[in-house]
């Protein structure tokens, strides 16, 4: 089974049906052996009836209890050894599933670091949690096929090759009548696949609703668009909710067919073989034989229409993981400098301009425009954006990383402690430069209500401070990055208006003559910048303090007035 720190190689991402033979070719040995184990063990399900028929044909109607008791021992030992090959095969194709199921994590989870910041900017968090979650397990039940698949298809023909010895139109009837079988449920798992493919679709988009409404329920209220959303989960869920009764009523469809057609096939093959018996052209051993030998045919059926349902699931869950690792982060295709001095930032699809050494705030009705001018700016999205009238794509994009800090409200947040999560870089920051950071983002509260002060030990995302305050952490790290250029994106929109107002004022002091912009509709936030920029429809619409807007422009006032209300 691969270890947890080995290379899980290069997946074959052509598509999905070549991922999951990927997933095989990378345990050779271990499939081959499920195969063969699952081979085996079919194949001497259908053993047990042929001693049957001898120990009837050749000790019991005879009379020879001789014959009968070695028949009969023979019919333990090949039943013993099969109940070991069992528990072989079964162990086998677990570490199978559990080495697919571990290959696939390591290598989305690979894709994910390798993406980066541009990870959420090219998927949603929904569709990362769902291939997580759901996929990965989906993907590694599938391969179920390589061991018991194989199998169902050696056991097959090694009874029709025993049949042709009992009696060839049993034996033809049997050939023709499983691939039958087979192909009445073929087009109900085509039906499977592509209804599973759209539901697979819906939960991803629901599960990405989820994440937003659980990181952003003030933003939404602040704005009045609480209600809005609410309205379109329900929707969405609705929809999800139908297209899983489809899903389960093709799925009933499957199931109901590989347990009724194997059986009625075998009641039909059983009224065959006894006709043959009673006008003496097969013994009743042989007649034994023929029950026992279709009755274990009903086992390699269900197998291959439980390894056609699981494939159907299987390659609709390593497409979403092959269009998953598909993914490219941001190329660097820049070859000059960044400017020497401070300089203007432009997105000319907006019409934004950050000047260099102010505090400028970005508002707008719609606070995703806002966010996607910052994106420009900062380059995690393609533009025209220009920094000191150098296009940001021909500047290095280690450069821009270096002077350009975009601080999301929801960035990640590393388990350890509080120390190490707002200074990644032990012994790189003074005592002096925390205590301003933490002074700055009005979070000195937070380090004294902790046990062990900064050598606290944080969750993961920091789950166990509140939101508010994992947003002052946040801002704290940000600080302590000191920046030439920081664009930070709702940095107070989880606040108190108590904790607001102190952040807004300690953070143009803090930040006084650099470089800085915020997206807010804070009126808080908003009066204490140098420059309000106002987004109408994604454009700049005006521009001016606070105090100008309010007076001069009704939209904005309408905003700001908006979200004062709810703070009151």
């Amino acid at each position: 089974m691969i270890d947890a720190y080995e290379d899980p190689g290069t997946p074959d991402v052509r598509g999905g049906w070549r991922y999951l033979w990927w997933l095989v070719r990378c345990q050779p040995g271990r499939s081959v052996a499920g195969a063969l184990l699952g081979s085996s063990w079919m194949a001497l399900l259908a053993a047990t009836p042929y001693l049957m028929a001898k120990a009837i044909d050749e000790g019991l109607e005879p009379g020879d209890w001789a014959a009968l008791a070695g028949w009969s021992f023979a019919l333990f030992a090949v039943g013993s050894f099969n109940a070991w090959l069992s528990i072989m095969r079964h162990r086998t194709m677990t570490r199978v599933r559990m080495d697919a199921n571990f290959r696939t994590v390591k290598v989305v989870v690979a894709q994910a670091v390798r993406l980066g910041a541009a990870l959420s900017r090219r998927t949603g968090a929904g569709e990362v949690v769902t291939i997580g979650v759901g996929d990965v397990q989906t993907i590694a039940q599938s391969l179920t096929v390589v061991g018991p698949g194989v199998g169902a298809c050696v056991a097959y023909l090694t009874v029709a090759g025993l049949l042709v010895s009992v009696s060839p139109v049993l034996a033809a009837v049997v050939l023709l009548g499983i691939p039958a079988i087979v192909l009445l449920v073929g087009p109900f798992l085509s039906r499977l696949q592509g209804a599973e493919t759209e539901y697979r679709n819906r939960q991803g988009v629901l599960t990405s609703r989820i994440a937003d409404l659980a990181g952003g329920l003030r933003v939404l209220n602040g704005l009045g668009g609480k209600s809005l959303v609410a309205d379109a989960f329900h929707h969405d869920s609705q929809r999800l909710r139908s297209q899983g009764y489809r899903v389960g009523a093709v799925t009933s469809w499957v199931q109901a067919l590989g347990v009724g057609l194997p059986t009625l096939f075998l009641a039909v093959v059983t009224w065959l073989a006894a006709r043959l018996a009673a006008e003496g052209d097969i013994t009743v051993g042989e007649l034994v034989a023929v029950y026992g030998y279709v009755a274990v045919l009903v086992g390699p059926v269900a197998f291959w229409v439980e390894c056609g349902y699981q494939l159907s699931r299987g390659v609709v869950a390593a497409r979403r993981v092959v269009t998953f690792l598909r993914l490219e982060p941001l190329a660097d295709t820049g070859t000059r400098d960044a400017p020497a001095e401070p300089s203007v930032l432009h997105d000319p699809e907006s019409g934004v301009s950050i000047l260099p050494g102010r505090m400028t705030a970005l508002t707008s009705a719609h606070p995703a425009d806002t966010a996607r001018v910052l994106d420009r700016l900062a380059r995690y999205t393609p533009s025209r954006a220009t920094w000191g009238g150098v296009p940001m794509e021909e500047i290095r994009l280690p450069q821009i990383r270096e002077h350009i800090l975009l601080a999301d409200h929801e960035a990640d947040l590393f388990a350890g402690s509080l120390r190490e999560v707002v200074a990644p870089q032990r012994g790189a920051t003074s005592h002096n430069a925390l205590a301003a950071a933490l002074h700055a983002a009005a979070a000195d509260d937070i380090v004294q209500g902790l046990p062990d002060g900064l050598d606290s030990l944080m969750d993961a995302q920091a789950r166990n401070l509140s939101g508010g305050q994992r947003q002052r952490i946040r801002l704290v790290r940000a600080l302590l990055a000191d920046p030439e250029v920081l664009l930070a994106v709702e940095p107070t929109s989880a606040l108190d208006a108590h904790t607001e107002a102190l952040v807004a004022k300690r953070l143009c002091e803090a930040r006084e003559g650099r470089t800085t912009a915020v997206t807010t509709t804070s009126p808080l936030v908003l009066d204490h910048a140098d420059t309000v920029l106002y987004l109408v429809d994604g454009k700049l619409g005006a521009t001016g303090t606070h105090q100008q807007l309010l007076t001069e422009e009704p939209g904005y006032r309408a905003l700001v007035a908006r979200d004062a209300e709810v703070m009151k």
